[in-house]
């Protein structure tokens, strides 16, 4: 049988060789990375090199690194109640774009009478004046805006929304973790106070996540107490070879990003064409600005979970949307929030691309998708 293509690297991405040789590394140290003598301090020496790598890339300080168990975990830590910036203000509430993440969605630590929903335009995109019209009625907020849509590739206004939530009084949070390694993100380029990534999606394994906070933000509350590593702001001994290989993989993720980038977008443009050239399929959110390797589309009749399922038979492996939400028989939420109706939002296949994936897969996939649209589509 022919190798299987892997269309699914929103979900989850193959772990990179370097981050492999990284934590087989870390593996063979025995010490506590909080322990004083020679061995604890091997292991510590092993999370901070991690820890200036990511900073580095985002544009941060080392010490405004945060690390945690996933993604998810980091976006609960960075939704605080109490959250201060220059201003000495407290933010007393939460916003969130109607796009986010289910980890977004949920608020946090924000009770559900304090939480706001920010509305999205068509495409996808965060409606500003919605946005300025929220902030203006009630006391200072968080603003939690992911950087990229994990189902349609959309990339958010994130600076224009820094400057509007900025001058509001208010602080902002960033789900960057599609973002990283696949479009460039600075921290204080883009002005946010709280950013958060997951090493799973940029060729590191699975279960380590990371908050990284502006300088001159206060008031972050832990979630879990005890310990009190990462500087009393997430107690638990560190995970430290999952930590070693996040460090290797933002480091080579960094490097290859530019020709990774122009690679992908070339590949994504090619599989679009090809499928759109059959049974009037639409790709969403293709009038904006997207990351280089997202396509979700749909046609006319197609069941999302009928779709997955004869691609897998192919040899190929696609989703119907976030990986939080596999399984799940329900319309998109994403999808929803940007207008349309439950009967498309059911239809809409994602296909995601990496930095291994080769025209040669783009081909098997056209092919596949043809096969499936004259069986799928009929009538």
């Amino acid at each position: 049988m022919p190798s299987r293509v892997y269309l699914d690297w929103n979900a989850t991405t193959p772990l990179r060789a370097e981050a492999r040789a990284a934590m087989l590394a870390a593996y063979e140290l025995i010490g506590n990375p909080s322990s004083v003598h020679a061995e604890g301090r091997q292991a510590r020496r092993l999370v901070e090199d991690a820890r200036a790598v990511l900073a580095a890339a985002v544009g941060a300080l080392p010490r405004n690194v945060v690390f945690t168990s996933t993604g998810t975990e980091a976006n609960a830590l960075a939704l605080s109640p109490g959250l201060r910036g220059p201003s000495g203000r407290p933010v007393e509430r939460l916003l969130v774009s109607a796009v986010e993440h289910a980890s977004v969605l949920a608020g946090g630590r924000f009770p559900a009478d304090r939480i706001g929903q920010i509305r999205v335009t068509r495409s996808g995109v965060v409606d500003l004046g919605h946005l300025e019209a929220l902030l203006r009625d009630g006391p200072p907020a968080l603003v939690s805006i992911m950087a990229a849509n994990n189902e349609t590739g959309a990339l958010q206004p994130v600076t224009d929304v820094a400057g509007i939530v900025h001058g509001a009084g208010g602080l902002l949070h960033v789900d960057a973790i599609q973002a990283l390694g696949k479009t460039p993100f600075d921290i204080k380029v883009i002005g946010a106070d709280l950013a958060t990534f997951s090493a799973h999606k940029i060729g590191g394994p699975k279960g380590v996540g990371a908050l990284v906070v502006a300088d001159g933000v206060a008031g972050l509350e832990p979630v879990l107490r005890g310990g009190g590593q990462e500087l009393n702001r997430r107690a638990g001994t560190e995970n430290v070879a999952g930590i070693a290989g996040f460090g290797a993989s933002v480091r080579v993720a960094r490097q290859a990003l530019p020709e990774d980038a122009e690679r992908m977008a070339t590949l994504r443009d090619r599989l679009e064409n090809g499928i759109r050239s059959m049974a009037g399929a639409t790709v969403f959110s293709d009038d904006i600005r997207r990351l280089p390797n997202t396509v979700l589309f749909t046609a006319p009749g197609l069941k999302a979970e009928t779709a997955v399922i004869g691609f897998d038979l192919e040899g190929i492996a696609v989703s119907s949307g976030s990986a939080c939400s596999s399984g799940k028989v329900q319309p998109s939420h994403v999808l929803s929030a940007m207008g349309y109706d439950p009967t498309v939002a059911q239809g809409a296949v994602r296909l995601s691309l990496g930095w291994s994936t080769e025209p040669d897969d783009i081909n098997r996939t056209l092919e596949a998708w043809r096969k499936l649209g004259n069986t799928l589509l009929k009538g």
